[in-house]
């Protein structure tokens, strides 16, 4: 079959969908991945796999600007006549199942790891798209052909509930996975005489950063020995991204160390002693996992 992979960044592609696009072409299938441009798009390649980029704006509420994107994924899925098309996250699963139905791709799936800064969010600009991303859902999700993948019970009976899809088509799994070869324990980890406190994530606000470093303040008040690490860059693309003025004020307090992104996740995970993840919403964070 061919099979689209559509996500709202290319190292989203890179980090959580790789595994499953190198599984799918080993299968004999044709893979297509589709995202906005950056820079994991040339790491795709590398591996052989086919990458295509996207005019696509996540921050964008142009009307303008996303039907022409929703055009455009109309016509790239009628030149590619996929049999499938997977998109991830919210924004992805809406105009990527829109455009699959205009374009009478056969079989829509849908995986929504976390509800995002619509449902998340207090401001007044997610509280006035919530209702019009709701029903973009319920149109965007239905369908006898569709089916919609879930991490948690919550956000089942969450869907369930506000009549945005069938029981029967959703399929609930426990998280996306790790490669348990690649993630292991170390077995002879011994704590140094500064206990090792990791928080891997996305720089945004919804991570629980505010709260992580009101902890690593009121610890530190206290002479605790105690390092706060953070692993992980910003997300410009995010409205909840924590603005780098920030990072760098924690950072020059000696409340955090920053790591920024970091490529051995493995290495990085046994050299510490605790993994914190204060965040407010998640499907199943596969930083824990």
């Amino acid at each position: 079959m061919k099979i689209v992979l559509f996500a709202n960044t290319e190292w989203y592609l890179w980090n959580f969908r790789r595994s499953l696009a190198l599984a799918l072409r080993d299968a004999g299938h044709d893979v297509l991945l589709i995202s906005p441009d950056g820079p994991y798009g040339e790491k795709l390649h590398g591996l052989g796999l086919r990458w295509q980029p996207l005019p696509m704006d996540r921050r964008s509420l142009n009307p303008l600007r996303e039907a022409r994107l929703l055009l455009h994924l109309v016509r790239l899925f009628r030149e590619e006549r996929p049999a499938l098309v997977h998109g991830f996250t919210i924004k992805c699963a809406v105009y990527g199942s829109l455009a699959a139905r205009l374009a009478r791709v056969p079989a829509r799936v849908n995986a929504v790891a976390g509800m995002g800064y619509v449902f998340i969010s207090d401001s007044p600009k997610a509280r006035l798209l919530r209702p019009l991303v709701r029903n973009l859902l319920k149109l965007a999700l239905g369908g006898r052909n569709a089916r919609l993948i879930l991490q948690n019970p919550d956000d089942v009976a969450l869907f369930e509930r506000a009549g945005l899809v069938d029981a029967s088509q959703v399929r609930l799994i426990p998280g996306s996975g790790v490669d348990c070869i690649r993630f292991h324990p170390d077995p002879d980890h011994e704590a140094g005489a500064h206990l090792r406190v990791l928080l891997p994530a996305r720089l945004l606000w919804d991570k629980g950063l505010a709260e992580f470093v009101q902890a690593a303040r009121l610890l530190h008040a206290e002479g605790r020995p105690i390092d706060f690490l953070l692993a992980g860059d910003p997300d410009p693309g995010n409205p909840a991204a924590v603005p780098k003025t920030d990072v760098r004020d924690w950072v020059r307090q000696g409340l955090v160390q920053r790591l920024g992104h970091v490529d051995d996740m493995p290495a990085l995970l046994r050299s510490v002693d605790i993994v914190a993840l204060p965040s407010y919403r998640e499907g199943l964070p596969k930083g824990l996992i």
